[in-house]
């Protein structure tokens, strides 16, 4: 489902643990949601696309390069 979640933390040059400290998560849970492993709930997926400057639409789309 978060394709686009590994690609804008790539481009922000972020490491998994640098997010995660960021949306105050722990850095499995960024990895098991860009792995497809678990998915955030709604509040989380705002806080999300709200980080990266990006609609939540936009955070949710299948991005080209995953």
């Amino acid at each position: 489902m978060l394709t686009m979640l590994k690609t804008l933390r790539k481009q922000k040059r972020l490491t998994q643990r640098e997010l995660a400290d960021a949306l105050h998560i722990s850095q499995t849970s960024v990895s098991k949601y860009e792995r497809g492993e678990s998915e955030p709930d709604l509040e989380m997926v705002v806080l999300m696309a709200d980080y990266f400057g990006v609609t939540v639409d936009s955070f949710l789309r299948v991005s080209d390069d995953a």
